[in-house]
């Protein structure tokens, strides 16, 4: 929640950003649903969106994409092994289904912040819990609703205009 005459939260501000990857994935035809990864200073270091239409590839969600080039961020700048994204934080604008949070457990990311729930495919507290499972050797703390009205109305009026 925001304040008059106070800076929104980074949450807000990092969501404003994975909104516009949503945005942009409407130019293939793909689900608007975008993700950015902010390293330990806050600084946005990968963005993605869903791509699976684009790539032909149905792991290719905003997730994993924002996943794989936060790696690849990492090793470059040789901060890192690369695959432990442990001092970054996850902004999505749909709560990550269970693949993308399985991935998210295995990269070792320690936040996640989600925009709108997904009452049928949620991983992160709708229909499952992956990213706070006990039996699980890493858990992240989990933000969501964050924009969660706006970015629902993306998602709710892509596939209305496709139904």
């Amino acid at each position: 929640m925001a304040f008059p005459g106070l800076p929104p939260s980074p949450h807000e501000a990092w969501m404003r950003r994975a909104l516009e990857e949503a945005k942009a994935a409407l130019d293939t035809g793909d689900v608007p649903i975008g993700a950015v990864i902010a390293g330990p200073d806050g600084e946005v270091i990968a963005a993605g969106r869903n791509e699976r239409e684009a790539l032909g590839d149905p792991t290719a969600h905003a997730e994993m994409v924002a996943i794989r080039a936060a790696a690849a961020f990492l090793r470059e700048r040789a901060a890192g092994d690369g695959w432990r994204l442990e001092d970054c934080t996850l902004v999505v604008t749909l709560e990550p289904c269970a693949m993308c949070a399985g991935a998210i457990v295995l990269a070792r990311i320690p936040r996640v912040v989600f925009g709108a729930w997904d009452e049928k495919a949620g991983a992160a507290g709708s229909v499952f819990d992956v990213l706070r499972e006990r039996r699980l050797n890493h858990r992240a703390e989990v933000y969501g609703g964050v924009l969660g009205e706006e970015c629902g109305d993306v998602l709710r009026e892509f596939f209305a205009a496709h139904r």
